[in-house]
């Protein structure tokens, strides 16, 4: 945010209520309005009037529908509605998020290396989602991510994107976290200069400076592309972050185009391989495609990439299907038709036997088992076992005997008969063998098991609340003279525990400064009113959300 000029006054807007100004830029000022209906507060940005000339007003329209058509991402900041105020002023109404950007933040401390993950992939999975829908940011750098409420980044300001087959390179650039191509001639924009950009981002975060920003050092525009063209990307000073990061943050901001990751989602995959390497939870990789058909990246990581895109549903899967392409077959039968006996699409019911048909039965007849022949009154017919169940034999299976001298047939030898008893005997002997273990075993006298450690060692109780940080209470201030002393509580306290504040006035947020104690005094303002905002800054680089104190 800018501080070079007053903001311009606020537009009325009707069915939202002006509440203060957010901050100001080179292009629009940005204001925080309670919309009515829906009741919400919204951040309202609003072209200024000298920008409505020159093509800046068709920037702010193509802006405006670039994010109408990506703002459904979780990583990408909403757009509610879009148009033109009373003085004719283009405004673009969006999601409020009331945390600091990761400017604010990564210039009081350093990311930790598991959040510098997390908020990489995050957005590098809004950048892909972005590419596939033909739309290339480039501006992305700390200030241009947001946090959401609910703590989630949410990239904003894609005032000068552009799409990927565009030929216009007349948008400006921030120099700390551009790719050495966008200085040359003929500069041309791909979607590997939104990879260096993302990569430069990250670095930033851990790093806290930008990638060649020199502490101490000439760090002016020429000094820093100097060394952007020229020199190698410098190790993070960090010894919890692992070779496999600094290797591909090294890969997405080399020199070369073709060198770097070839899209945002191949970047995202390899966060994702050091979170797995650190056993971190691995923070998924949200893409929005609308052209499900295309063939997925050859590194597909299974479930770590959610690809959410239109899907064909088959009516007739069962159980249904949660992703199931329709196939194309020579059947032009609908698939809505009634099922009948012999359909395809027929279910079959549950806990039933289904009788496959013989060969010479029709597809929609009834098979029926072949009905054995009644015995005679004086033949004697043998019945097989369970075990050795046999079809019923038809006449040409019957064997012809030959006929005694008094006429009767020849009873067949009574081989199965005696198979019968063996069994019967085997089975008794064995049930009076168990009966008197079982009752050898009831009179001998029961002594209690001694307990046995188990070998897998139970787990503590992981607390979910143990990353929570909290916000600072009780922040006031009291005039003293020409200062206003603000004091304010912790109560949660931490070994290693800061704060982070800046004053807060008409022209925006100030710069961040860090403390570490609970009170801290700053110049009045001419206003008569003094207000800043205040968070919790942890060691290991978490912070609460900010909370404001004003003087009454």
């Amino acid at each position: 945010m800018s501080a070079k000029r007053p903001p311009a006054p606020p537009p009325e807007l009707p069915g939202f209520t002006y509440l203060e100004l957010l901050g100001s830029g080179g292009f629009a000022d940005v204001y925080l309005y309670e919309q009515q209906l829906p009741r919400r507060k919204v951040a309202v940005k609003v072209l200024l009037p000298e920008r409505m000339a020159g093509g800046s007003a068709e920037q702010f329209t193509a802006e405006a529908n670039v994010m109408a058509m990506l703002s459904t991402h979780p990583a990408i900041v909403t757009i509610y509605q879009a148009g033109l105020a009373d003085d004719q002023r283009p405004y673009l109404v969006m999601e409020n998020c009331p945390r600091p950007n990761l400017q604010v933040r990564y210039r009081a401390a350093p990311f930790s290396v598991a959040e510098a993950l997390r908020v990489g992939i995050q957005v590098a999975a809004a950048v892909e989602t972005a590419h596939r829908a033909g739309i290339l940011h480039r501006d992305i750098k700390p200030a241009n991510i947001l946090v959401t409420e609910y703590n989630r980044p949410a990239l904003t300001d894609f005032g000068i994107a552009t799409t990927t087959d565009s030929a216009d390179e007349t948008a400006g650039m921030s120099i700390p976290w551009s790719p050495p191509e966008a200085f040359g001639e003929g500069s041309d924009s791909g979607v590997r200069t939104d990879v260096y950009a993302l990569g430069a981002t990250i670095y930033t975060l851990l790093a806290g400076r930008s990638p060649f920003e020199e502490p101490g050092g000439r760090n002016g525009a020429a000094d820093l592309i100097q060394r952007i063209e020229s020199q190698p990307v410098a190790s993070l000073e960090r010894a919890d972050v692992p070779p496999s990061l600094q290797q591909a943050l090294v890969r997405a901001m080399a020199k070369s185009p073709a060198a770097r990751f070839d899209s945002a989602v191949a970047f995202a995959r390899a966060l994702q391989r050091v979170q797995i390497e650190l056993a971190h939870s691995v923070t998924p990789i949200d893409i929005l495609d609308d052209s499900p058909e295309a063939e997925e990246d050859e590194d597909a990581d299974g479930e770590l990439t959610r690809v959410r895109g239109i899907v064909s549903i088959e009516p007739t899967t069962s159980p249904p299907a949660g992703s199931t392409r329709r196939k194309a077959t020579s059947d032009s039968a609908s698939p809505f038709a009634p099922a009948g006996p012999g359909s395809p699409f027929a279910p079959a019911a549950p806990d039933e036997t289904v009788l496959r048909p013989s060969a010479r039965a029709g597809q929609d007849s009834t098979v029926r088992r072949p009905r054995t022949v009644e015995p005679a009154a004086d033949q004697t017919v043998q019945r097989g076992t369970a075990s050795a169940a046999r079809p019923a034999a038809t006449t040409a299976d019957v064997e012809h005997t030959e006929p005694d001298t008094d006429g009767t047939a020849a009873a067949p030898p009574p081989a199965n008969r005696s198979r019968m008893w063996l069994w019967i005997s085997l089975g008794a002997a064995a049930a009076v063998v168990v009966a008197v273990v079982l009752i050898a075993s009831m009179l001998q006298p029961t002594t209690p098991a001694e307990p046995q450690a188990s070998d897998t060692p139970s787990s503590a109780p992981q607390d979910p609340l143990a990353g929570f940080v909290p916000r600072v209470a009780d922040v006031a201030g009291a005039v003293s003279g020409a200062e206003v002393v603000f004091t304010w509580s912790n109560p949660d306290p931490a070994d290693g525990d800061s704060y982070l504040w800046y004053p807060v006035t008409l022209d925006g947020a100030g710069s961040p400064q860090r403390v570490e104690d609970t009170t801290v005094a700053v110049p009045a303002d001419p206003s008569g009113r003094t207000c800043i905002e205040v968070q919790l800054v942890r060691e290991n680089g978490g912070a609460g959300d900010a909370v404001r104190g004003c003087t009454p």
